[in-house]
């Protein structure tokens, strides 16, 4: 059987090579990877070690079409920042987005057989004129160049990596094109798993401060699942006065907090004040009172305020104001206003953002995250080991990362999940001649 050549562009590690030749090696196809186009350094160091003596070019936007050796398909999961909904989401904007257009620019030279290109969910919808569009302008612009300038066969689809045997919640749009067939990428077998099951038993439990409190406050199965965060979130959240981060907190306290949380996001105070409505506004000591009567609560919100639980301070408004020579929309303090109570909001910085559940799957593993993910373990909370995380995208026992545990961590927030990979890349090649 005539020999598969393809190329991996935006490589990272990796992942999408060793899905693509998982296929092969499944469908009794030879296969071979005659170019590699990465740029992060700790990314090329990894994929060296794993793929022996092979050469990786650097940035593709400096690479002549010429220099590429013919190809029978293209694999490229191109940066995905300027369309995730965890960035600014700019799309081509981005100089990061337009690198699409290197995909295209190859793809319009080469004429491969067919590509298998991915990224993020938000993609789809990325730029939408109006809400209930089902595609935003940026992923009309992808589909048209590719099945109208380059006359290829499209098929896409939304695939969740939890689907295909792997323990992560991870939704990823595949785009698979070939010059005559649509690939059929509905009804795949759907395999089921579980954090515990990529789990390693033998790591000790890390100490800290907040750990400590968390443990203290909680019984073990009483954290799985949860978030460290001061917003609401019903069962879900811990607040820092559950555990009394902070400072020691009285029950008349911690119920005074946990109103304020839900009361401060209520319209009717921005009407109250006259001022556009934010989610999450300061309410004055009057205003407070209506929906918590107590004797000493002036005294109750000041040992709030002195602990670092509450900040007193005025009112936002949304003003208009001229910077770099233009118009911009933003919240400015409006100090005709009375000052209020203000919960001190948002994600603890702190090194524990979520206590992952064991019985369960991880939520979408992302760089910026994969840091303050803990794992409840008998005798307290981990970190993810960085083995664990390549188990939970799929890569194999044997795959080396050495390099530091954070630079391992951003390699797998950004990197695929290979058995999804490896699904759509069967599918892809049974439809070819």
């Amino acid at each position: 059987m005539k020999e598969i050549r393809f190329i991996d562009l935006f490589a990272g590690i990796g992942g999408t090579r060793i899905g693509f030749e998982r296929a092969c090696k499944n469908l009794n196809i030879p296969c071979k990877c005659v170019f590699t186009s990465e740029i992060k350094k700790h990314a090329l160091k990894t994929y060296e070690e794993n793929f022996g003596n092979h050469i990786i070019h650097g940035d593709i936007t400096k690479i002549d079409t010429k220099e590429i050796p013919d190809f029978d398909i293209l694999l490229g999961g191109f940066p995905c920042q300027a369309f995730s909904s965890a960035g600014k989401r700019k799309g081509f904007a981005d100089t990061r987005g337009t690198l699409f257009f290197e995909i295209e620019r190859i793809i319009r030279n080469k004429k491969p057989q067919g590509f298998i290109l991915e990224n993020v969910e938000g993609l789809i919808t990325h730029d939408r004129e109006n809400p209930k569009d089902k595609f935003g302008r940026t992923f009309k612009t992808i589909l048209k160049i590719l099945e109208e300038d380059l006359k290829y066969k499209i098929s896409y689809k939304v695939l969740n990596a939890k689907d295909f045997g792997l323990a992560q919640d991870r939704k990823r749009i595949f785009i698979v094109g070939t010059k005559n067939k649509l690939v059929d990428l509905e009804n795949f077998e759907k395999k089921q798993n579980r954090l515990s099951k990529v789990l390693e038993y033998d790591v000790l439990p890390e100490k800290s401060k907040l750990s400590e409190l968390l443990l203290k406050h909680y019984p073990i199965e009483k954290l799985y699942g949860k978030s460290i965060k001061d917003r609401r979130g019903g069962g879900e959240n811990i607040h820092s006065w559950d555990i009394e981060l902070k400072g020691e907190t009285s029950k008349e306290q911690r119920e005074l907090l946990n109103l304020l949380l839900k009361e401060r996001r209520k319209k009717h105070w921005a009407e109250k004040k006259n001022i556009k409505w934010m989610d999450g506004m300061p309410l004055t000591e009057e205003e407070i009172s209506s929906f918590y009567s107590h004797k000493n609560l002036r005294e109750i919100l000041g040992d709030l305020v002195r602990k670092g639980y509450v900040r007193f301070e005025h009112p936002k408004d949304l003003v208009t104001k001229v910077i770099g020579g233009k118009e911009h929309k933003i919240r400015d303090y409006d100090f005709n206003k009375p000052k209020g109570y203000n919960i001190v909001a948002g994600k603890l910085s702190f090194e524990i953002s979520k206590i992952l559940n064991p019985n369960e799957i991880t939520p979408t593993l992302v760089a910026t995250d994969l840091d303050k993910f803990v794992v409840p373990i008998k005798d307290g909370l981990r970190r993810l080991t960085v083995r664990e995380g390549l188990r939970l995208f799929g890569f194999p026992e044997d795959y080396k990362i050495n390099v530091s545990k954070t630079k391992a961590y951003d390699l797998l927030g950004n990197s695929i999940a290979v058995p999804v990979v490896e699904a759509v890349t069967e599918r892809l090649l049974n439809s070819l001649d």
